[in-house]
């Protein structure tokens, strides 16, 4: 077992971890907070795999903009940091058979597959590939899209407007 095979055990257990905590807990600022690092984890896995933009973006939307905005929404509303969530278990052992014959058979899978592996580098960065794709064969999709989200945002906050008076 090398380095890297230990770097990804780690964010491995990192993610799986806060994602559990993320289920599982009844306060939503915890499940929120746990929320980051499954974030950060998963970013991690995706540096690992060479895929630096990738996790680059990972951070910036998801970290930078989502988890925060749910922060924001969570601590601006009065009195929902202390509501506990929910958690009904009327479903209890319908869900645990379901999620135990699936992971049954991705077990199963996984174990009878013959695994085809060569020997690999450690690839080298995404991002100058990607940058060329945006800018020489899809700047057309690239632009539509950034127009599209500048529609959407326009209406939003006139939708917002309107509400408040």
């Amino acid at each position: 077992m090398d380095f890297y095979d230990i770097i990804f055990y780690l964010f491995a257990v990192i993610t799986l971890a806060s994602a559990f905590v993320v289920v599982t807990t009844r306060n939503i600022i915890y499940s929120a907070f746990s929320l980051l690092f499954t974030f950060f984890g998963v970013a991690g896995i995706y540096v690992l795999l060479g895929a630096d933009f990738i996790a680059v973006v990972q951070i910036m939307v998801y970290v930078g903009g989502i988890l925060i905005l749910l922060l924001f929404g969570v601590m601006l509303t009065n009195k929902i940091t202390t509501v506990e969530i929910r958690t009904g278990t009327a479903n209890v052992l319908p869900a645990s058979i379901a999620v135990g014959i699936l992971a049954g058979s991705i077990v199963t899978v996984m174990m009878w597959t013959d695994w085809k592996s060569k020997p690999g580098e450690i690839p080298i960065t995404t991002t100058k590939a990607l940058g060329s794709l945006l800018i020489n064969d899809y700047v057309l999709i690239f632009e539509l899209l950034g127009i599209l989200l500048l529609i959407a945002l326009i209406g939003a906050a006139s939708i917002a407007r309107r509400e408040k008076e």
